[in-house]
């Protein structure tokens, strides 16, 4: 059975659906009415109120009001969680022992409990991030300028890791730091410390990849600059190129699931 949903049931009948679910590895979805205690790295009491209570097959324990998109209270994946009836009532305990820390919950009414074992075999596919950016220029690097060959991601240096370095048409030290959204003048003071990290750095990093010393160029890469980073690379000698990163998909091979 994929799923099974009991509507106003008893405690005993709720304490079994759960025990049944956490046995399949199922997701729970309980609207009840309880009260929740943490006891961990704070304390804290939620009194009596409707909620929604979800567990998850990961160990991950939420627990919702009807406002707000976060959970009110909650415990991360790998928490364990555990059933047990006591006083006529059902309770739920999700625990994790590093750093210990215990939530209970304990339900006075249920007007609805559910389990359903969910098959999905997908991640979330994203566009339009500092990633995606990188790959597009890995991929066309002639949207930088004609002649640019880039050679490292993610270089580390001491002030963090550059996005892009390459060379230029004259072997001259290219880097780039890349912005998905309006550049603005903390990534201008980023990309100067890169720069001076670099020149201040005997790297043999120039040695590979053929470039020269003799003139480290900084661009900034974005879809548009705020005036004051405008104001602010021009001080520094530090270039602009205006990019748009990608908005759509990569698409890959999708496994389709026969619901019918």
């Amino acid at each position: 059975m994929k799923y099974k949903i009991l509507e106003t049931p008893n405690y005993k009948d709720g304490y079994d659906l759960v025990q049944e679910a956490l046995r399949k590895k199922a997701t729970i979805v309980i609207f009840a009415c309880c009260k929740v205690n943490y006891e961990g790295r704070a304390i804290s009491e939620l009194n009596w109120g409707e909620r929604i209570i979800m567990i998850k097959p990961d160990g991950a324990f939420l627990i919702h009001q009807e406002k707000k998109v976060e959970p009110v209270n909650w415990q991360p994946p790998k928490s364990k969680t555990k059933a047990y009836i006591k006083n006529d009532t059902l309770f739920l305990e999700s625990h994790k022992r590093t750093p210990k820390e215990l939530l209970t919950v304990e339900i006075r009414k249920i007007q609805f409990i559910s389990y359903a074992n969910i098959e999905d075999f997908e991640e979330l596919e994203q566009a339009g991030y500092e990633k995606d950016m990188g790959d597009m220029i890995m991929e066309k690097p002639h949207i930088i300028e004609e002649g640019f060959t880039p050679t490292a991601r993610e270089y580390s240096v001491e002030h963090g890791f550059i996005d892009i370095l390459g060379k230029d048409n004259d072997n001259n030290l290219m880097i780039l730091e890349l912005k998905a959204r309006k550049a603005g003048v903390t990534a201008v003071k980023q990309l100067r410390r890169y720069i001076q990290d670099l020149e201040n750095t005997d790297n043999d990093y120039l040695k590979e990849c053929n470039a020269e010393k003799k003139k480290i160029r900084g661009l900034l890469v974005a879809p548009s600059i705020m005036n004051d980073a405008l104001e602010l690379i021009e001080e520094e000698g530090i270039e602009f190129v205006s990019v748009e990163p990608p908005r759509e998909l990569k698409r890959n091979k999708r496994v389709t699931l026969d619901f019918f």
